[in-house]
């Protein structure tokens, strides 16, 4: 089996492209032919060490994939031969990933694929679709009527925040560059602010005159001194980015309105709460509301290319889409 993978973390010059011997799936487990992976920021994390997770090495590369069921264990009821399925949540805490031309997926870690939905389309979208939606719901708590605040509306993870919060009947502000705006209206952003401007923080209160119920920065600049003033009372702000982030946190505007400041990654989800958010994503894939702003098509032979790619900021709003 030809796979993408590493012999130890380290630099993305290190991911190897080669055969390994084919994963053999447990008995509640699933073998997937892969017909399409991407690269996440996160992916690049593991690969690199910077998030720390078991790997077993020789390490196969990769979070996500779309593909089709080989064979299922005797304990993986209710998958057969040929359906098309997906999965976001390979490729850490001891799983090998999903960079190769098959893939051993936990069976409560699969979901079928919405009929009609292209591969391409879909795989490009899982890990930021339902990170917006464990962001926004979970985490965040949004409740229909509630507003919210996208700061970096038009990437890949903020355009699926503006779509989903939109979807569920949130008011949304993005901040944006100018030339993204249209975009981020089209995704559900009732207003879109211009990110540069000098008195964005007086732009975004005038925007919410009843405060930010939900407030995510999907670029990690996570500017809480100013943020949490432009809060509601009881709003919280949902940190998914930023690792290196040394922000000043105003305590006392923040305690005294009954404010909240909570972090999330989602290799930290639970099982339930992945699939929780599959539910969202089958029903935003079917709607057509879900859908990449460009791709990118690599074989997987350049899986290194790829992270390599994504590391140095060349992929910004767009996705790669890696076929075996």
């Amino acid at each position: 089996m030809r796979a993408a993978y590493i012999e130890r973390p380290g630099p993305a010059a290190d991911i190897r492209f080669g055969d390994l011997p084919t994963p053999r799936p447990g008995p509640t487990d699933v073998l997937v032919d892969v017909i399409a992976t991407t690269v996440n920021p996160v992916d690049t994390f593991v690969r690199s060490g910077a998030f720390r997770t078991p790997l077993p090495l020789p390490f196969v590369v990769g979070r996500d994939l779309v593909g089709r069921v080989a064979e299922a264990g005797p304990g993986a009821a209710g998958f057969r031969a040929g359906d098309l399925v997906w999965c976001n949540s390979l490729g850490h805490d001891g799983r090998q990933g999903s960079a190769a031309e098959q893939a051993v997926v936990p069976v409560d870690r699969l979901y079928r694929l919405p009929a009609g939905v292209a591969p391409a389309t879909a795989v490009t979208v899982l890990h930021p679709a339902a990170t917006a939606y464990l962001a926004l719901f979970v985490h965040g708590r949004l409740r229909p009527g509630e507003t919210v605040v996208v700061a970096g509306g038009a990437g890949n993870v903020g355009a699926a925040l503006v779509a989903l919060a939109a979807t569920a009947g949130a008011r949304v502000v993005a901040t944006a560059s100018a030339a993204d705006a249209d975009y981020c209206r089209r995704n559900g952003a009732t207003e879109v602010l211009d990110y540069r401007a000098p008195d964005l923080v007086d732009r975004l209160r005038s925007a919410c005159p009843g405060g930010v119920d939900v407030y995510l920065d999907t670029a990690g600049r996570n500017e809480l001194e100013s943020v949490v003033d432009l809060l509601a009372r009881r709003g919280r702000i949902v940190l998914l980015a930023g690792g290196a982030a040394r922000p000043v946190l105003p305590v006392g505007a923040l305690y005294q309105n009954d404010r909240a400041v909570v972090g999330f990654v989602i290799s930290h989800a639970t099982v339930a709460e992945l699939a929780e958010a599959a539910g969202m994503v089958n029903r935003m894939l079917a709607a057509g509301r879900l859908a990449p702003r460009e791709t990118v098509p690599l074989p997987l032979s350049a899986t290194g290319e790829a992270h390599r790619r994504c590391e140095q900021g060349e992929l910004r709003g767009k996705r790669v889409v890696i076929r075996p």
